[in-house]
């Protein structure tokens, strides 16, 4: 069998997350497995580097599926093309080694949050960020972003729901742009839990507008409790950017 290995992108506005569910289809892996399936003629089973939650969306989400088909490259990509909706794109495709798994084989990951700062909102990027009225502290977000620096349990910046059996994760770095109005976070790191770079976006918000200091948010990394930590940032802000290998 083939193990074809593909970057996509996506606007996850409508749709249900990455992760297919068991009675909607309106997934992102839903919506490539029914393709791919009628493609090949066969069952296609995605694996995705991991998820992303109902609204959040992607530059650079990794899949990979194995199959029997025999169509070349370029006649697989132009499928996916004509019979994916227009809010998923392929940006890469390639035949890769059997053992390749796109969420086993992953080394880092990087995610974007964008936040509008304008005092009204643009109606052109209202579906991609996250809208804050009151002009932000920059440098007060980033002094607090060097406290979530380093290996860290992060059970304070995680949804509650979260089952993992860890929750010490590593950040290499978060990075805070400044373009025109619109300030860009980029979060780095070896693995995130649920909700946590948008717990993270919410925590730096807060920092923009003095809400909250470095030293305070140390203390809640100490406590290791999600109910002391600020807001979950809206999920329409938030973009899977890059997964490295």
């Amino acid at each position: 069998m083939r193990n074809i290995k593909m970057t996509i992108e996506y606007d996850g506005s409508n749709f249900k997350g990455f992760q297919k569910l068991k009675d909607n289809e309106n997934t992102i892996q839903g919506k490539l497995e029914s393709v791919l399936s009628q493609m090949a003629d066969e069952k296609i089973e995605i694996i995705g580097s991991g998820r992303t939650d109902m609204g959040v969306h992607a530059y650079g989400q990794v899949v990979n599926f194995k199959t029997n088909c025999n169509l070349s490259l370029n006649k697989i990509h132009k499928y996916l093309y004509e019979y994916l909706p227009q809010s998923i794109a392929i940006k890469d495709i390639e035949e890769v080694d059997d053992r390749f798994h796109s969420r086993y084989n992953a080394k880092r990951k990087v995610y974007l949050y964008k936040i509008d700062n304008r005092e009204y909102p643009n109606p052109f990027n209202r579906k991609y960020t996250c809208h804050v009225s009151e002009k932000l502290d920059v440098e007060a977000m980033r002094e607090v972003s060097k406290v979530l620096i380093g290996e860290h349990d992060f059970t304070s910046f995680c949804s509650s729901r979260s089952k993992k059996k860890s929750h010490v994760r590593e950040i290499y770095s978060i990075t805070i742009n400044e373009k025109d109005d619109i300030l860009e976070i980029y979060v780095e790191g070896n693995g995130f839990l649920y909700n946590m770079v948008r717990i993270i976006a919410g925590t730096l918000i807060d920092a923009g507008q003095g809400k909250i200091t470095a030293d305070e948010v140390k203390e809640l990394l100490e406590l290791k409790d999600r109910s002391k930590s600020p807001e979950t940032a809206p999920a329409k802000g938030l973009f899977l950017y890059r997964v490295k290998y």
